[in-house]
């Protein structure tokens, strides 16, 4: 079974006292966006592989379920193929996470809105970049955001 992940509607209409966002800022102009896009592609791929190995395993494991006992209690192996399922399925759906939050960035980054801090609107460090190419917010907006 494969989930989709969907974002919540916004709404279009202001209403007056409401403080507007910041505007958007581009992409800073020093970005090597060629090395980003080919980046971003790579983890997208190792992304949607992870993805079908989960499903494989899901698919295997239940499967073998269907071998055991109905009664998980009583099972010695019954309450090792539920915990074993419900890793398959937690991991699963953390790489399915992991995957929406790429194709954002690939988004973004088609858009020329990549590599900007979507909280503070200052630039993402590159290096920060390298390793989360994902990353939404700058080292101490998603730090502030953590200790929330």
């Amino acid at each position: 079974m494969t989930r989709r992940a969907t974002a919540a509607p916004r709404s279009t209409s202001s209403t007056a006292g409401t403080p507007l966002p910041p505007a958007q800022q581009a992409t800073p102009n020093d970005l090597d966006t060629a090395f980003f896009a080919g980046l971003l592609d790579e983890r997208i791929g190792q992304a949607r592989e992870k993805i079908a190995v989960l499903l494989a395993d899901i698919r295997e494991v239940t499967l073998a379920a269907k071998d055991t006992p109905a009664d998980d209690e009583h099972d010695p192996e019954g309450s090792t193929v539920s915990v074993e399922r419900n890793n398959e399925m937690a991991l699963l759906a953390a790489a399915e996470e992991s995957l929406v939050e790429l194709l954002d960035a690939q988004v973004r980054l088609e858009d020329g809105r990549y590599g900007v801090c979507g909280n503070c609107g200052n630039p993402i460090p590159a290096e920060r970049l390298e390793i989360r190419p994902e990353a939404r917010f700058c080292v101490a907006c998603a730090a502030a955001a953590r200790r929330r």
